[in-house]
């Protein structure tokens, strides 16, 4: 196994694991920054006020793209496996 293989599986690992966390990562910032602005606007400085719609934010990302994140993660899994006997061979 070359270093140059090592570093193209780490590369494709790394972006797997952005596209997989992009989606929650930002409905979570979405929801937090409108929540930041409606508690500076009403001034209501309630520190567990945005963590029920956060959660809602993320349960909802995850029904809605959680079909495709699973058929992402297990399509790379099973390539990588089949690519097993020639990374070590």
């Amino acid at each position: 196994m070359t270093p140059e293989v090592v570093m193209e599986l780490g590369q494709q690992t790394l972006l797997m694991v952005a596209l997989l966390a992009g989606p929650l990562l930002i409905a979570a910032l979405a929801v937090g920054l409108l929540i930041g602005i409606f508690q500076a606007a009403t001034q209501i400085q309630e520190m567990t006020l945005s963590f029920i719609p956060k959660l809602a934010a993320l349960a909802i990302a995850l029904v809605i793209g959680g079909p495709w994140m699973l058929r992402s993660i297990v399509e790379f899994t099973t390539e990588l496996f089949q690519q097993i006997p020639t990374l070590v061979g």
